[in-house]
């Protein structure tokens, strides 16, 4: 029997952040970008019932409150919105999250460095 997989996402989210390994970068902050996806069964008896899916405004909120307080790595960041969507939503099958730091300062002409994680069942 098939089944139907539903994805919800967000790209490029935009923060700017006191994340950074060195202090003047906690300091002064920098931009980033979050990408967040979710799969999960597609379940759905009515598709015009928000509760029938994954509202995308619960996601964005777990980013934002992720992304608000100082932290050294990305993947600390990455990681605790991975856990968060894991604890609030337990039909998820699959999760990405993907952090890119734009202009990180090691000296060299670099756009972005990103971290991605990613949980499957």
């Amino acid at each position: 029997m098939a089944t139907i997989t539903q994805e919800v996402a967000i790209k490029d989210a935009r923060f700017f952040s006191p994340i950074g390994f060195y202090p003047e970068e906690q300091l002064l902050g920098n931009e980033f970008y979050v990408d967040v996806s979710v799969s999960f069964p597609f379940v759905n008896p009515n598709a015009e019932r928000l509760e029938n899916t994954i509202n995308y405004e619960e996601l964005y909120q777990v980013m934002s409150e992720v992304m608000a307080p100082k932290r050294e790595l990305l993947e600390s960041a990455a990681e605790d919105i991975l856990n968060r969507l894991l604890e609030r939503y337990a039909s998820l099958q699959y999760i990405s999250v993907r952090i890119r730091k734009q202009n990180p300062p090691f000296g060299g002409d670099i756009s972005q460095s990103e971290v991605r994680l990613v949980y499957q069942r």
